[in-house]
């Protein structure tokens, strides 16, 4: 028999994950987002850019709520969201694959230590700028011909290898 969302055996845990979106402006994924950042404990969001859509209304269609649990804010401008993560000594680990990335399943995580995980927007990925000052680039090894997927699919995979 299926299991209600209240009666799951689930542990209700936080991590110190911050999840840094860059420049995500796709209502359904910032949804999605939300919803599997709610699901994983992940600590914060946020969500780098200018005009970021987080009408209600707009998503909470794949947030299904969870948009009004998990803390979240807005940095418009890319140095200030370098200069927090820095001040902060976040362990920062980039999902993208580039010349220099590893797999994911390669990934080191500090303990004790806040993890902000940098995923990149629909077109363009994470910013070189921020790519710099990475701690680490993991990639999802892929085995069919396209070599992305959706921002919270891809999200969905590194945060469950962070928390499991």
């Amino acid at each position: 028999m299926q299991l209600t969302h209240e009666e799951n055996q689930f542990e209700r845990k936080t991590f110190p994950i911050t999840l840094v979106c860059d420049h995500i402006y796709f209502q359904q994924n910032i949804g999605s987002l939300f919803r599997i950042s709610e699901a994983f404990g992940v600590e914060n969001i946020i969500f780098l850019g200018k005009d970021i859509p987080l009408t209600p209304r707009k998503i909470n269609k794949t947030s299904r709520s969870t948009h009004l649990y998990v803390p979240h804010q807005i940095i418009e401008e890319t140095s200030e969201l370098i200069t927090y993560l820095l001040e902060n000594k976040f362990e920062i680990i980039a999902l993208e694959i580039t010349n220099n990335s590893k797999p994911l399943k390669e990934i080191i995580i500090p303990e004790n230590k806040k993890i902000a995980v940098l995923i990149g927007s629909e077109i363009n990925g994470v910013s070189d700028e921020l790519l710099k000052i990475s701690n680490q680039i993991v990639h999802i090894n892929m085995f069919g011909k396209n070599s992305s997927m959706n921002v919270s699919q891809a999200t969905s995979v590194i945060l469950y290898e962070l928390t499991s």
